[in-house]
């Protein structure tokens, strides 16, 4: 199927620190050409931490762009010093990202790392790619934040946690990651 659509031009309009922006021109089944705009990403990850008490980490943080305080996972930029960008299949750099994302963000530190599922976001506008870690054998230590990481540390009881998330407002990072957890068997 993907054979009957030709990319005949892929044009990147604007990069900033964060994404890139642009679009494919492409040459659709019926023959007629058409413009898919994108922004593109850097791969992220997204940490269920679950200490051995049963509690799950969450932060809170204000989210300009939204204007909203979020109740969240710890999540943030698979970057090279996790070994790469990640691509659908590698579990390292996700976990290395989780790793670090939580020790940065919240202190603690894991002695078990797993990538529950990693998978593309928003595929009708976004070149992204997102994986969940379960992060579980937690020691609490000290936080070393990014100067732009303006955040509170809490935890709520597993068997809480997703109605928690659920509460308004909410977001698809934190729903989705726990909505695995649970399937995985790690909320019950």
């Amino acid at each position: 199927m993907s054979e009957d659509w030709t990319v005949v031009e892929s044009r990147t309009e604007y990069e900033t620190g964060w994404y890139a922006g642009g679009y494919d021109l492409v040459e659709q089944p019926d023959g007629t050409r058409k413009r898919y705009y994108w922004a593109e990403l850097a791969p992220a990850v997204v940490v269920v931490g679950i200490t051995d008490d049963g509690e799950a980490v969450f932060v809170e943080q204000y989210r300009p762009t939204i204007r909203e305080t979020q109740l969240e996972l710890v999540a943030g930029i698979v970057d090279e010093h996790d070994g790469g960008p990640a691509d659908p299949v590698d579990t390292a750099a996700y976990e290395s990202a989780a790793e670090r994302e939580l020790a940065e963000e919240t202190g603690y530190r894991a002695d078990e790392l797993r990538l529950l599922e990693s998978y593309a976001v928003a595929t009708g506008l976004l070149r992204h790619r997102r994986g969940v870690v379960l992060a579980t054998g937690l020691t609490a230590g000290e936080p070393d934040r990014d100067d732009n990481e303006f955040l509170s540390v809490e935890t709520i009881p597993v068997s809480e946690a997703l109605a928690a998330a659920r509460a308004p407002p909410t977001n698809d990072a934190t729903l989705e990651g726990l909505l695995l957890a649970e399937i995985e068997g790690e909320l019950g």
